[in-house]
């Protein structure tokens, strides 16, 4: 790895290619992705990490913003298990635009035998706070951000996380079902574990094709000891039934809240469960439950080393335990973004505003209730889309959940998506909306009775989150906004 990533490096140096100049990426999970990252990050190179997927418009508008003076590019990638073209993509948003493109062609050898034949570059020394990548946000609640990380207080972040919370210890094989190109994969699928001199196991395709039993099957094969993934990947275990035996012995859980039903399910037939958050612009985990505490399912944690979190109401003034409020940080830890490229700033007044909604208990334990933005107002009620939706997933019958609030009588109405564990005759859907309703009040109180919406899935972004405002506008007849980080099997769900 380092002898084809130093060589790479040198290639990429032929091209013209200094310290400080971007190079976007546009290459699924896999060697010569991992490859690319360590060669340019080894010249002092800024890597623009571009998931596989975004249309021509989108990828586009990010080659633009970022400035880059190369794209290296896959002409496909494989999703349950088909190949799926990229070249007419690449070439439609490179359309008249002066930039030179270096081709990965899938099925030969070409970019590995082109990268063995580069002379090896030294690497090239940089300040802790030089630019190492720049990422974009997931675009769950808005326009995506160019995030932009460095080398120094990033690495010692990422490192410290997967040695100190994760508990990854020497010879362990560590996973993540994230995206090589997303910042969960950038940060705990490479840096970090290569970091600590361990061993990383990168897949390219979905981690449930061609079905569940396939994943356990490559996790028991492959020996992995601590699996990082997502809520998302979890529910979808969950819903096959009980998992088969594996070599696990931790699962942490980001990108959303866990819900404890998915908590438990997790401990019981996969491996202690660490819930963490942190966002692309933190870029390791900024609460969490440290495996020296007592978890409380439901509860992400408390604030890690580095890290100051409050609950505040709008003005910024710090809420008692109980209360629901904004998430803030006062520090936000070494590995925090360097810049920002296309977005405000999330500091305002001395105070980190992650734009999520939260309530900590006494013993400063801090529950994501969901986005700020995304806020059910009922009355004088205020729910958070999280709250809601780990209430629907107690219900024997959901294995999938989403809420949103829509204008209503009394503020706003709830609406639930819910994705049923089996198929419900179209007879029967009416009685099982009426169970989920009476279950839901039973769980969130006093509010106007939620309307139930089936559907066969929930639109994601690739990174896993659920894209609740293009629910919202398919709902409302609205236009969604940038829906570039949708995933692309979402075709709309709605079926009753």
């Amino acid at each position: 790895l380092l002898d084809l990533s130093s060589r790479l490096a040198g290639v990429f140096q032929n091209l013209g290619v200094k310290r400080g100049d971007r190079v976007a990426l546009y290459l699924p999970t896999g060697l010569e992705a991992a490859l690319s990252l360590l060669a340019l990050a080894r010249i002092g190179a800024v890597h623009v990490a571009l998931p596989v997927g975004l249309g021509p418009e989108a990828l586009r508008e990010r080659l633009l913003q970022s400035q880059v003076r190369l794209l290296v590019a896959a002409d496909g990638y494989f999703r349950r298990g088909q190949l799926i073209p990229l070249r007419p993509v690449v070439e439609a948003a490179l359309s008249g635009l002066d930039l030179p493109v270096l081709w990965h062609t899938r099925g030969t050898t070409e970019f590995l035998e082109r990268a063995s034949e580069g002379k090896p570059a030294d690497a090239v020394p940089v300040p802790a706070q030089q630019p190492l990548f720049i990422l974009h946000t997931s675009g769950s609640t808005g326009r995506p951000k160019g995030v932009v990380h460095g080398h120094g207080g990033y690495m010692v972040g990422v490192s410290w996380a997967l040695r100190y919370l994760f508990d990854l210890k020497p010879g362990e094989i560590f996973h993540t079902t994230a995206d090589l190109f997303w910042v969960v994969g950038h940060s705990f699928g490479l840096y970090a574990p290569l970091f600590l001199g361990g061993t990383s196991l990168l897949v390219e395709d979905r981690p449930d094709h061609p079905n569940p039993a396939a994943f356990y099957e490559r996790l028991r094969r492959f020996g992995v000891d601590v699996l990082l993934t997502s809520p998302t990947v979890l529910r979808t275990l969950r819903r096959h039934g009980e998992a088969r035996p594996t070599s696990l012995r931790l699962v942490g859980s980001v990108g959303e809240a866990l819900a404890p039903e998915v908590w438990r399910w997790t401990w019981e037939n996969l491996a202690w469960p660490l819930d963490n958050w942190w966002q692309t612009e933190l870029g390791a985990p900024a609460l969490a439950t440290p495996l020296t505490l007592p978890a409380k399912p439901g509860f992400v944690g408390i604030p890690l080393p580095g890290v100051e979190a409050r609950v505040v109401d709008g003005e910024g003034q710090v809420l008692p335990p109980g209360a629901k409020g904004h998430l803030v940080l006062l520090r936000a830890g070494p590995a925090h973004m360097v810049d920002l490229l296309g977005g405000e700033s999330p500091w305002r007044g001395g105070l980190y505003w992650t734009g999520d909604l939260a309530t900590w208990d006494e013993e400063g334990y801090f529950r994501i209730l969901g986005r700020s933005e995304e806020v059910i107002k009922v009355g004088e009620a205020r729910l958070g889309t999280a709250e809601v939706e780990a209430a629907a997933l107690t219900h024997p019958q959901v294995a999938e959940a989403a809420a949103i609030g829509i204008p209503g009588e009394e503020g706003e109405e709830i609406v639930v998506f819910a994705v049923p564990k089996k198929e419900v005759p179209e007879e029967l859907k009416a009685l099982l909306a009426e169970k989920i309703k009476a279950h839901l009040l039973r769980h969130l109180g006093p509010v106007p009775p939620p309307r139930i919406v089936f559907v066969e899935r929930l639109p994601r972004t690739r990174s896993g989150k659920i894209l609740r405002r293009l629910l919202k506008a398919e709902l409302l007849g609205v236009d969604p906004g940038d829906v570039s980080a949708l995933e692309e099997e979402y075709g709309g769900g709605k079926t009753s």
